[in-house]
């Protein structure tokens, strides 16, 4: 993979988003896109909070469970189907 050397302006820039960006000439033609590194300590865990009422809950639970194996046979059998 071949690297290019940003300038200290530009590598802050990008350094400090977020999201996908377009990267522009200075005539506005587009030359490419800038993916930003993902960096997990940056972003916060959100979601439902499970009590452990609802933990124990689940750990006891009688429902079916699979195994990615089982899973994957199943989607396995359903393509061959086709």
């Amino acid at each position: 993979m071949t690297k290019i050397m940003l300038d200290g302006d530009l590598a802050k820039r990008l350094y400090d988003l977020q999201e996908t960006v377009q990267l522009c000439d200075p005539a506005g033609k587009v030359v490419g896109q800038f993916h930003p590194a993902f960096d997990p300590s940056k972003w916060e865990i959100i979601g439902p909070e499970l009590t452990d009422e609802e933990l124990e809950r689940r750990a006891n639970s009688n429902e079916k469970r699979y195994t990615t194996a089982e899973v994957l046979a199943y989607l396995e059998k359903l393509d061959d189907a086709r």
